[in-house]
């Protein structure tokens, strides 16, 4: 769809894009702004390191996947290649961008200055470093370094966190900025207004890299780091695709939870008895194979699906975001039509 040829020209026309394409071809309740948002664009390079990719492509040039160039092969004979943590704000880009959508439409669309959630996800950006199964090996073999490694990536991460605060660049997070997941800020517990910390605004969290430890392990080597970056935030909305049921007791002690991922491989009926009468929204995700494997919608097993989350989340605050469909086949009715049915699911199912 996007008629731009300039790589900012383009990378606003999908923004455009992205704030009413759900209402517009799906019929999805998704929040479209009055306004544009412009972000700082930061930086945060886990001990010094800016990770690079091969991408591979198909028979029409297509991305096919991408791999990492992992730079720890193993963490005790390169524990000495962990340098300092750089992190820090191109402002010179973020005015020009800013500048740019204010001379091509801000007289009838304003700009404003926005701000999404804090994002801490430390066991992904070293998953980048070294690789899964080097960091399993790791917290067998060299169980000390790695302890070290986790902690240094919580004081770096929090460390960027006050520098954005010192910087005066954080902002209010109440509204429909961008949480994570899908999902956004919308809350009438933080501030609205003036100069805000860390503790005023969302965070988000997520281990997905985690999921072949024992729940032991994740509380032995990971849920340390998380736990210390989670006291600087103002509310947490945590997890992504992993399932959160198997370490529940971790992630049910982190301070001022208000949202919890709820995955394809998440426990429903587990995490709906725990959440109950708790102030943590029940986030759940469908699977995306019924969107993304067959052309057609097979409706009935849409149905299930849904019913069964509506029942598992009965007492709870929920919400739904469909995330990873990666195609539809270009059938855009199959989408409108599944946003129909999760519609009548919630008259039936929820709404009695």
């Amino acid at each position: 769809m996007l008629q731009c040829l300039s790589a900012d020209a383009r990378r606003m026309e999908r923004s455009l894009y992205h704030s009413f394409i759900n209402q517009e071809f799906f019929g999805d309740d998704k929040p479209v702004t009055d306004y544009f948002p412009i972000y700082w664009q930061t930086y945060f390079k886990l001990f010094g390191y800016k990770i690079e990719t091969e991408t591979a492509v198909d028979s029409h040039g297509s991305s096919l996947g991408h791999r990492f160039r992992h730079v720890i092969s193993d963490l005790h004979e390169d524990f000495g290649k962990l340098h300092d943590t750089e992190f820090g704000v191109d402002k010179t880009a973020t005015e020009s961008y800013r500048t740019m959508a204010e001379d091509t439409f801000g007289d009838i669309l304003p700009v404003r200055m926005c701000m999404g959630s804090l994002c801490a996800v430390p066991t992904q950006l070293i998953v980048h470093l070294m690789g899964m199964e080097q960091m399993y090996i790791a917290m067998a073999d060299y169980p000390d370094e790695f302890e070290v490694l986790m902690s240094r990536a919580a004081a770096d991460y929090i460390a960027f966190f006050k520098y954005l605060e010192h910087e005066g660049l954080l902002m209010p997070t109440v509204s429909c900025e961008p949480l994570g997941q899908g999902s956004f800020c919308l809350t009438d517990e933080l501030p609205t207004s003036g100069a805000v910390t860390t503790n005023d605004v969302w965070g988000f969290m997520d281990s997905q890299e985690t999921v072949g430890i024992s729940p032991d392990m994740f509380r032995e080597f990971i849920f340390p780091c998380y736990e210390k970056i989670a006291q600087h935030f103002g509310l947490l909305s945590y997890g992504c695709c992993e399932p959160v049921h198997p370490i529940w007791d971790c992630v049910k002690t982190l301070p001022n939870l208000r949202k919890v991922s709820i995955s394809p491989w998440c426990d429903e009926e587990f995490m709906g008895e725990r959440l109950v009468g708790s102030k943590t929204i029940y986030h759940r995700k469908p699977s995306p194979n019924l969107l993304s494997v067959d052309k057609e919608l097979d409706e009935e097993a849409v149905k299930a699906h849904i019913v069964k989350t509506l029942r598992a989340a009965k007492g709870n605050a929920l919400e739904i975001t469909q995330r990873d469909v990666y195609t539809v086949h270009s059938n855009i009715s199959k989408v409108k039509r599944y946003v129909e049915i999760i519609r009548q699911c919630l008259d039936e199912e929820w709404r009695q």
